[in-house]
């Protein structure tokens, strides 16, 4: 994922962890609110319950990979937060990408005729 696209500033995480609305799922917890008339941006977490360091270096990589596959389709103006969870470190790729893809659709971020 391209770094302009990534959400970096502290205030900014903590207002989509306050204001957002949030989606569950085991491997990842998506937090989400909209931002009119800006780009779109991602910001990916794993905390300490997720592993060690290379545990959570590795699970922050395999969602950055997921989502810059699926950025082209996420709808402009939102601020997005991934927050992986442990059992990211056991799943493929393709599976990220498709808890990704449902997370999406459910949060509206993208609609069902981009995914086909």
């Amino acid at each position: 994922m391209k770094r302009n696209f990534r959400l970096t500033n502290s205030t900014d995480f903590l207002r989509v962890r306050r204001f957002g609305k949030s989606y569950a799922h085991p491997l990842v917890l998506l937090v989400v609110l909209q931002v009119p008339d800006e780009k779109t941006q991602i910001g990916v977490v794993a905390g300490r319950s997720v592993g060690n360091a290379v545990q959570r270096n590795r699970a922050k990589r395999m969602l950055r990979e997921a989502v810059r596959t699926l950025l082209y389709l996420v709808k402009p103006g939102w601020k997005i937060i991934l927050i992986s969870r442990r059992p990211i470190l056991k799943a493929e790729l393709t599976e990220i990408q498709d808890t990704l893809i449902m997370l999406f659709l459910k949060a509206n971020l993208i609609s069902n005729n981009d995914v086909s």
